[in-house]
C-alpha cells in the first residue's frame, strides 16, 4: 500500500516516486512520465496485493491531476507507463495459487472481489483514468495471460524482440477473463483472438508486431530508449494520435458492463473447474516457482 503524502509542488523537482509494497515508481518530471513497475515476490504474478497497489496508484494519480486542475495548472503526468521491476519477465499472469485457494476453499466472494478489482484497474487504465494522459505498456520479457491483458488495456504497447506473449489458460481449461477478448478484438479480427485463446499458443513479440498488436518493437535491452523516443515524438503528432484513439473508441466503444459480464463468466468457470484441471494449475505454480528460483 502506498505511504505517500500527496501535495502540490510547482517545479520540476517534485517527487512523485511513491512507495508501494508491490510497485516501484519512477517519475521523469522533464517529460511528465510516470512509470510504475510491477514487483511481486516470490513470483511475478497479478496478486491481490499487486492489484490493490495499482488501484491505490491510480487513485493517487487522479487526485494529483484534479488538484492541479482546480488550481488552473497543467497536470504533471502526460504518460503512465506500466513496466516490470523484475529482469527478463514482464509478468507470468494471474496468481494461480490464489485462484486454487479460492476454488478449493469455495471462496466465491473472495474470487469475485478480486476479479472486480482487476476490472476496476484495467477499465480505468483503458479510459486513461478520465484524464488527459496516455497509457503505455513497456514489455521487457515474457507477458502471459493477465499480463497480456494489462498491456492490451494501454494506448500503446512497446515490446522488446523475442518476448513470449500469449494466453496459456487453455492448458488448465480456463480462459483469460479480465478483458482479453474485449481489448484485443479492438486491435485484430475476433477470429484471430479466438484462435489465440483456444490454442494457448505463445507468440513472439515480433509476430504480434506484424499482426498489429504491438505498436513499437525494439531490440532487447532497448525498450526504455524506444519509450524516450516515443515520448519525444508524441507532441509533434499529438493531435493525430489523440484523434485516432478517439475514433477507435467511437467505432469500437467499450463499456464497463461488457467487462463485468465476461468476468462473471470467468468466475463461474473457475469455481466449477474439475479436479484434473486444478492439479494442472498446481503443477504450473510449482513450475513458475522453479523458474524464478533458477533465475
Amino acid at each position: 500500500m502506498a505511504t505517500q503524502q500527496l501535495h502540490l509542488d510547482h517545479d520540476l523537482n517534485v517527487d512523485y516516486n511513491w512507495v508501494y509494497d508491490n510497485l516501484v515508481c519512477d517519475y521523469d518530471p522533464a517529460n511528465k512520465v510516470m512509470q510504475f513497475n510491477m514487483n511481486t515476490r516470490p513470483r511475478p504474478n497479478f496478486t491481490p496485493a499487486l492489484m490493490r497497489d495499482i488501484r491505490s496508484f491510480q487513485e493517487s494519480v487522479v487526485q494529483v491531476c484534479e488538484q492541479h486542475r482546480e488550481q488552473g495548472e497543467a497536470s504533471p503526468f502526460k504518460f503512465l507507463v506500466l513496466g516490470s521491476a523484475i529482469p527478463g519477465v514482464y509478468s507470468l499472469g494471474g496468481d494461480l495459487g490464489f485462484f486454487l485457494d479460492c476454488i478449493r476453499g469455495n471462496k466465491r466472494q473472495v474470487l469475485e472481489n478480486y476479479a472486480s478489482l482487476c476490472i476496476d484497474v484495467l477499465y480505468d487504465n483503458y479510459v486513461n483514468l478520465g484524464q488527459d494522459l496516455r497509457t503505455v505498456a513497456l514489455i521487457e520479457g515474457d507477458a502471459l495471460g493477465a499480463a497480456f491483458e494489462a498491456a492490451l488495456s494501454c494506448d500503446v504497447i512497446i515490446a522488446e524482440k523475442g518476448a513470449k506473449i500469449g494466453f496459456p489458460e487453455v492448458v488448465f481449461n480456463m480462459f483469460p477473463g479480465m478483458g482479453a477478448y474485449s481489448f484485443l478484438s479492438r486491435r485484430i479480427a475476433p477470429a484471430l483472438v479466438e484462435r489465440m485463446i483456444n490454442t494457448g499458443r505463445m507468440y513472439t513479440s515480433d509476430e504480434l508486431y506484424e499482426m498489429g498488436v504491438i505498436d513499437i518493437l525494439t531490440e532487447p535491452g532497448e525498450a526504455k530508449v524506444a519509450l524516450r523516443q516515443f515520448v519525444r515524438k508524441h507532441d509533434r503528432s499529438a493531435m493525430t494520435r489523440n484523434a485516432v484513439l478517439a475514433m477507435r473508441e467511437e467505432v469500437f466503444p467499450l463499456t464497463r458492463d461488457e467487462l463485468d459480464r465476461i468476468v462473471g463468466l470467468w468466475v463461474d468457470s473457475a469455481m466449477a473447474l474439475p479436479q484434473r484441471d486444478q492439479r494442472m494449475m498446481e503443477r504450473l505454480v510449482k513450475a513458475q516457482s522453479r523458474k524464478m528460483d533458477a533465475a
